[in-house]
């Protein structure tokens, strides 16, 4: 399932350069993917594009917003659920010239 920034965000912004996805965008902000611009999801906390994001699967042992974010906004969406599987492949389309690792408990939660 894609990660989702809560109303406890402070807007900090410590959970957007970290992203390795740039799934993360400042409130208002229009966010981008396949050369094509979106409206902004949230006009005034940061906010996470679900199909953008991968909870760091194929990069990083963990969501790397939720590692950094200080007051603990950045949770799992159930909205979105997704597989270890479909966020992988997910990952794997969003950087195509990117060749990935297979996966273990250093880049994916899944494999702890």
């Amino acid at each position: 399932m894609a990660t989702v920034i809560t109303e406890e965000c402070i807007n900090c912004g410590a959970c957007e350069p970290e992203c390795p996805n740039t799934a993360i965008y400042a409130g208002g902000a229009q966010w981008e993917m396949d050369g094509a611009m979106h409206d902004a999801l949230n006009n005034d906390l940061y906010y996470i594009v679900p199909d953008k994001c991968t909870e760091c699967v194929g990069h990083f042992e963990k969501e790397q917003c939720a590692a950094v974010c200080p007051v603990d906004c950045c949770v799992p969406d159930p909205n979105h659920p997704e597989t270890e599987e479909q966020l992988f492949e997910k990952a794997k389309k969003l950087h195509p010239d990117k060749t990935f690792a297979e996966l273990s408990p250093a880049t994916s939660r899944f494999r702890k």
